[in-house]
């Protein structure tokens, strides 16, 4: 029975120094893997935290600048706090309860791609 995982974007980048401070730095995320064909061209790199994992790539044609992820996670809240403690000079992000039960925390990347960290909002009642 065939069956699928979950799925891995790619994320265009275009600066690997600016993707290692956000990804790395920033978000405290970790490099699991990164390739190149050879040391003058683009990078391909795996990054993970926890179980999330995202693919970023300086290859022309991977990913589209913009792209937006909607990341589910535990504990929103909490890694609002851990990155404003941080004092990076791009990113304070905040963050909102939605009407449609979740708690969102919005970020852009240097690249333009929008990363929203969402949790789901206990039931009422």
């Amino acid at each position: 029975m065939p069956k699928l995982n979950a799925p891995v974007p790619v994320l265009r980048i275009f600066d690997e120094t600016k993707a290692r401070e956000f990804y790395l730095d920033f978000l405290e995320f970790a490099v699991d893997w990164e390739h190149r064909f050879e040391p003058d061209l683009p990078l391909y790199v795996q990054v993970s935290r926890e179980d999330c994992v995202l693919h970023l790539s300086e290859h022309a044609g991977d990913g589209t600048p913009g792209t937006c992820l909607f990341l589910p996670m535990l504990g929103v809240r909490e890694y609002q706090a851990l990155l404003n403690g941080k004092k990076y000079k791009h990113a304070r992000p905040g963050v909102c309860d939605q009407p449609w039960g979740w708690t969102e925390m919005h970020l852009v990347d240097p690249f333009g791609n929008k990363l929203r960290f969402a949790e789901r909002k206990p039931e009422e009642g």
